[in-house]
């Protein structure tokens, strides 16, 4: 398939899920509104229609919660998910919109990123204008996280539950809830091998091979872990008063470093002055992704909030520091020599999300080893303005040809190349179009 072909495949999957203010991620899996889902999404419009791109993000915005939180979902209000809204329940909270029904928690930050790629295509005057428009909750949403999730002001930000950091059912997040998380009736199902009747209640599973998506057990475990905070109301003081699992991820507090920089970057040109406070937090954001080093395996990795131990399993969130771009050149180095290690991320369609030396690794299933354009595409990003452009380079076009060979996926086979998950998958689209337009 050529460049021109691709990108006419990309533009007709963006409107094939455009639900008027939002994309869906995909048609038949995906059919509410997801944070960093959207802020792709936005960035492929931009290069269609940039009024679209504008709309994409405030649709977004308007699911923000009154103390500045900005959930991971909007649900659709079509009486076919009802399911979904009585699971998350976002009404049990004060701090929630009254007329919009959410998910409880958040994802990966990275709005200014979307906000910044929409702007550079808008003109001059109308871009000023969005980023007045934007920033005001953007600020605030930057200000929830450091005031909600770093209680001990160290400038790393926790999560409460693996959907907030995009990456589901990573192996770390999973072992850390079976370790701290596992009730005794999830126990039970597991001994009597009866995790087979969940698929009965799981939309996923009909249209997409079981073994391409999160396990039964670990959906289990997840869907407690969701009961549970919406047990708390999704009060922050009571989820960590007792609870025993909240981790600082290492690819999420990555993110938030570099969306910290962009939006210094946007206030400064619409002459928006940042709050004190916020840049000091932004500042110890910098110097406290450091301490996720770990100097043996010559890595970064997410550290346990409770016990400060760092959760020593490699996966692709290890490589996001380079992304945030703060990290020194020494450190950036030992990062992209395992990047090219074909005995751990450089595979034949890199880079899978579990290198493939680990006993994790799974070519099928999730985000336990397939590839995904999102991650190639902050990667490449990150390798760029660290001056790595070879390397940018090597990786922007081996995720082009995977997707021009396999089509438009959400995830795909890093060994085979193998289109894995749903078809017609939104970021995939916008991204690979993002790549082409560059």
């Amino acid at each position: 398939m050529k460049n021109s072909s691709l990108s006419e495949q990309c533009q007709e999957t963006l409107k094939l899920n455009d639900r008027g203010t939002h994309t869906v991620p995909a048609p038949m899996v995906y059919p509410h509104q997801w944070l960093w889902d959207s802020c792709f999404a936005a960035i492929g419009w931009a290069y269609i229609d940039a009024d679209r791109a504008k709309q994409e993000i405030l649709s977004l915005l308007k699911g923000q919660w009154s103390n500045g939180m900005i959930p991971h979902m909007i649900l659709s209000d079509s009486p076919d998910f009802n399911k979904e809204h009585g699971m998350w329940r976002s009404w049990v909270s004060s701090q929630s919109p009254d007329k919009l029904s959410t998910s409880g928690i958040t994802q990966p930050p990275v709005v200014a990123e979307a906000i910044n790629r929409v702007g550079k295509q808008l003109p001059k005057i109308h871009r000023l204008a969005f980023y007045k428009k934007t920033l005001p909750p953007l600020i605030k949403y930057h200000q929830w996280l450091y005031n909600e999730r770093d209680p001990h002001n160290e400038g790393l930000v926790l999560q409460i539950h693996p959907y907030e950091t995009g990456f589901d059912n990573t192996p770390p997040w999973m072992h850390q809830l079976r370790e701290h998380n596992l009730p005794w009736w999830i126990t039970m199902v597991e001994k009597l091998k009866l995790d087979g009747l969940v698929n009965l209640f799981r939309r996923d599973t009909k249209v997409i091979p079981a073994n391409e998506r999160i396990a039964n057990l670990e959906a289990l475990v997840c869907w407690d872990t969701i009961r549970r905070l919406r047990r708390k109301n999704y009060d922050i003081e009571k989820i960590l008063h007792r609870t025993l699992f909240a981790i600082e991820d290492v690819a999420f507090n990555s993110m938030l470093v570099r969306n910290n920089s962009i939006l210094k970057d946007l206030a400064k040109q619409a002459k928006i002055i940042l709050p004190d406070d916020l840049l000091v937090h932004m500042a110890s954001s910098e110097k406290a992704l450091e301490d996720l080093w770990d100097e043996t395996y010559a890595l970064y990795f997410s550290r346990d909030f409770m016990t400060n131990n760092l959760l020593r399993e490699p996966t692709v969130a290890s490589l996001m520091p380079i992304y945030a771009g703060t990290i020194s050149k020494d450190r950036a180095d030992k990062l992209v020599a395992i990047l090219n290690s074909s005995k751990a991320f450089w595979l034949k369609h890199p880079v899978p999300t579990v290198p493939k030396n680990m006993p994790a690794f799974d070519q099928h299933r999730y985000w336990q080893g397939p590839t995904w354009i999102n991650i190639n595409w902050l990667l490449i990003d990150g390798l760029k303005r660290m001056g790595y452009a070879n390397e940018a380079t090597a990786l922007k076009s081996h995720t082009l040809e995977l997707v021009r060979d396999n089509g438009i996926w959400e995830y795909y086979n890093p060994l085979t190349g193998q289109g894995l998950g749903s078809p017609d998958f939104s970021w995939t689209a916008a991204l690979a179009l993002d790549l082409l337009e560059e």
